[in-house]
């Protein structure tokens, strides 16, 4: 077989991201289709910037998905080596032995092999994976970690106020890629520092639904109490799983490298979030609908989450694009300095650093993870934006 032309590699690539543009059909229009019954989500396809960002996050998404979770887009395995695919350019034949076409596998590296004979197309997809893994889920806890420590600072303030504050303040005065870097150091994961870590910081989103269903059915016991069993059942269950790797089932646990560089994101992020939901609750409960609820009688942990929560929402969801964004990159720069996951995990850092090392002579496998993670955060920085547009008009 010969070289693919560059037109052909792209029609190819096209080809294997089929199921990817399917899922971005789809979703885009039944988004339309009743996105005037979906809240702020409906509205942002009302802005093409946020529409243009939606897309790019998605593309990530769903290729992170179907290619790591569903094996549907990689062409080979990412760990598969081949002695005579190293360094080889986009579109070359695969062989297994030099000369000798691999029977069976895909035949071509549409991106080139890397310095170990690997496939790059292969390995930025399987990638995506690593981040849609992380990422979000991290940011989605560090924000349960802020919210539930900012806003009885915000309304309470006094004392509790000042301890929190300072506590938040002390993390932050630490440049923020130095802690990153000394959590995740082998050193520091020897102390097992980062599971007392991880059994602090976990048990946060189960207090902060507890508190949620607790104020909301507080005139409604049996409701309640259905609502706060359920979450202690399944969340300690997952607690014991995520925090100890003691799940009694052993349905539920942590890679210890992944459960490091977990710990560390909401870690790193939960100061910041803390003093912005502190901020606007401090704002917030000044107004008069804080007042009218206060009036009714409404407890405090109601009026913070069912008051103040909601109206500050826009703000949050755009922060929580951002600090998405932000975690992608710190993922990404972890992998290059070969912290955090393991030495063969094909996350983008780690790929990137790999082809580095050879960039004057071959650009092929550092280019594609690179503009991989720089269309993901430009495609948060842009859904953000779309979010921030639409939070001011509604």
């Amino acid at each position: 077989m010969d070289l693919l032309s560059w037109g052909e590699i792209i029609l190819r690539l096209l080809a294997r991201f089929t199921p990817v543009w399917i899922a971005l059909i789809i979703t885009f229009v039944l988004s339309a289709t009743f996105k005037r019954r979906l809240g702020l989500y409906g509205k942002l396809f009302d802005s093409p910037i946020g529409m243009v960002g939606f897309a790019l996050v998605m593309f990530w998404v769903f290729t992170g998905i179907l290619a790591g979770a569903f094996d549907m887009i990689a062409t080979h395995d990412v760990l598969d080596q081949s002695a005579s695919m190293k360094n080889k350019g986009p579109g070359t034949p695969y062989s297994k032995l030099m000369g000798e076409v691999a029977p069976g596998a895909y035949p071509y590296y549409l991106l080139g092999g890397d310095n170990l004979g690997r496939d790059v197309f292969s390995r930025m997809v399987v990638g995506a994976w690593e981040v849609i893994k992380i990422a979000p889920f991290a940011s989605l806890f560090a924000f349960m970690v802020g919210i539930t420590l900012g806003l009885p600072a915000g309304y309470y303030g006094g004392r509790l106020d000042t301890v929190l504050s300072f506590a938040a303040n002390l993390i932050l005065a630490f440049p923020v890629i130095l802690l990153f870097y000394l959590l995740v150091t082998p050193e520091i994961v020897l102390t097992g520092i980062p599971v007392y870590m991880a059994a602090v910081l976990f048990i946060f989103p189960i207090i902060f639904l507890v508190l949620l269903w607790n104020s909301r059915f507080h005139t409604q016991p049996k409701t309640r109490n259905i609502y706060v069993g359920i979450t202690l059942v399944v969340g300690l269950w997952l607690y014991s799983g995520i925090a100890w790797n003691a799940d009694p089932l052993g349905l539920v646990g942590f890679p210890p490298n992944l459960l490091v560089v977990f710990v560390a994101v909401v870690f790193v992020n939960s100061p910041t979030v803390f003093r912005i939901v502190r901020g606007l609750t401090m704002d917030i409960k000044t107004r008069d609908y804080v007042a009218a609820a206060q009036t009714r009688g409404e407890g405090p942990w109601y009026i913070m989450l069912w008051e103040i929560l909601p109206n500050v929402r826009g703000p949050l969801l755009v922060d929580f694009c951002l600090r998405i964004g932000y975690t992608t990159i710190l993922l990404g720069t972890l992998g290059f300095f070969g912290l955090g996951l393991s030495p063969e995990s094909p996350d983008w850092g780690s790929t990137i650093n790999e082809g580095r090392k050879l960039l004057s002579l071959y650009l092929h496998p550092a280019l594609p993870p690179a503009l991989a993670l720089l269309s993901l955060v430009l495609g948060l920085n842009l859904l953000a934006d779309g979010l921030r547009e639409e939070s001011l008009r509604d």
